[in-house]
């Protein structure tokens, strides 16, 4: 489980970087910040 949800923080990461380059810059923060806090190495939500 735990490498499912890094693998899915990482791709919520770098699709919020890329929407940044894109210039949507509220969609790529939002979706680093979700990204963050999926990942089982920051504060998980599903962690509770």
């Amino acid at each position: 489980m735990a490498t499912l949800l890094w693998i899915l923080a990482v791709i919520l990461v770098v699709a919020g970087i890329f929407a940044i380059l894109r210039r949507q810059l509220i969609w790529g923060i939002v979706l680093i910040i979700v990204g963050l806090l999926v990942g089982p190495g920051g504060v998980s939500i599903f962690n509770v």
